[in-house]
């Protein structure tokens, strides 16, 4: 059977007012907290996008962890690799020089971080055999010292596949002159484009054998990067190697490497959330000040109740349910277009700049021109909740008002 308080409060909302101003009232709060919930959900999608976006990108250069050694240097890598490849969450595993080095071509000079690679293993932890713009990442020879640069590095340079540039190494050969550094003639094989500038401006591949040949390494290595079947278990697959190594192996991954640049990416939905939280909280506190008029447009109404026996918690119910399905409206009509929108968010942009002649990411400034979205149900879930629990805050100060009204004073005048 339905409630008393359920039946009246379900009632009172579907009955035409007496006051119109109420009902508008009612309608502006249940389209406030819609559009509320639904640009949170729409923001928050687009901002998980360009997480996983930016993430993707950082991972396709970038090892999802990586094991060196004292002084960034190991001896052994096969053995260091065969003992990771054992792990069950390790899918590839491939070796690396990285150095410092000056490239010069011309008159022009430009300091990078070298990276030597194999590149038959490299394809089993980056994807920078997918990024190549110029050229192959498997034209890296051993002895032929063949050099693969970033897009924006080689557009510094100003120079294309085929030409000849010199890199510098800064350890230094002691001469009867002093110490002098190293120096090679590379030639440009390829270039590749990652989309991030930190590695399309200030990273250039060559092959380990001629980088071990420049940086005096012999056999030795800087370290073996990973990668993972879930790159969000890096964390935990780098605690349970180190178990595997002794103390003078080191393995990190790449929440610990890129930690400051996803922690602020975070930081920043969270901002983003509490400051569009507010609108739904203006919204929902709208109810108020409809379940003021109400209570005031209702005395007669609540007097006679209170005469024919309900109890003063019964009639604040009666109007917590009248404002909590206001807000539960308002919430669920918000859900339901905050998913739709962010679900298609990829065509609706679209429209828009075309129906106005913008662009929101223009491609000659951002890596990204177009907006990501991830919809997770997690934050979906949230929103809902939270809006939820506002609405309901909202009606508990009207409704205990109601529920103190004074039969007799109500009716004096009726």
């Amino acid at each position: 059977m339905q409630p008393f308080e359920l039946f009246v409060g379900l009632r009172y909302t579907r009955a035409k007012r007496r006051n119109h101003f109420i009902s508008f009232i009612s309608m502006v709060s249940m389209l406030g907290i819609a559009l509320g919930v639904a640009a949170l959900i729409v923001v928050l999608s687009v901002m998980n996008g360009f997480q996983k976006e930016l993430r993707t990108r950082i991972l396709g250069v970038a090892a999802h962890a990586q094991i060196s050694g004292a002084n960034n240097t190991l001896a052994d890598w096969r053995s260091v690799a065969e003992v990771a490849s054992q792990h069950p969450e390790v899918v590839g595993t491939a070796p690396y020089i990285m150095a410092q080095g000056l490239l010069s071509y011309d008159q022009t000079v430009q300091g990078s971080v070298v990276r030597g690679i194999l590149p038959d293993r490299e394809a089993q932890v980056s994807e920078l055999a997918d990024k190549m713009k110029v050229g192959r990442l498997d034209a890296l020879r051993s002895g032929e010292f063949g050099i693969v640069l970033g897009s924006e590095l080689a557009r510094t340079l100003s120079v294309s596949k085929g030409d000849k540039v010199v890199l510098i190494a800064p350890q230094g050969r002691v001469t009867p002159a002093g110490i002098m550094p190293r120096v090679k003639q590379f030639s440009v094989v390829g270039i590749f484009e990652a989309g991030m500038y930190e590695f399309d401006a200030g990273l250039a591949l060559v092959h380990m054998d001629d980088a071990a040949k420049l940086y005096s390494m012999g056999n030795r290595v800087s370290g073996v990067r990973l990668k993972l079947k879930d790159m969000n278990q890096a964390p935990q697959v780098a605690r349970e190697l180190s178990g595997r190594f002794g103390d003078d192996i080191y393995i990190s991954d790449w929440t610990r490497q890129h930690a400051n640049f996803f922690r602020a990416i975070q930081i920043e939905k969270n901002v983003m959330f509490i400051i569009l939280l507010l609108i739904v909280a203006v919204a929902a506190f709208n109810i108020v000040s409809t379940l003021v008029m109400a209570v005031t447009d209702k005395q007669a109404d609540i007097a006679i109740l209170r005469t024919l026996g309900a109890s003063p918690s019964s009639i604040m119910k009666i109007f917590i349910v009248q404002g909590t399905l206001i807000g539960v409206i308002g919430t669920l009509i918000g859900v339901a277009g905050g998913v739709v929108l962010a679900l298609n968010i990829d065509v609706v942009v679209p429209a828009i700049e075309r129906l106005f002649g913008v662009h929101f990411l223009a491609k000659d400034v951002y890596y990204i021109s177009e907006l990501p979205s991830d919809l997770q149900s997690r934050d979906v879930g949230v929103i809902a909740a939270v809006s939820f629990i506002l609405t309901l805050l909202a009606t508990l100060y009207p409704s205990w008002r109601a529920s103190k009204t004074n039969p007799a004073e109500a009716l004096r005048y009726e």
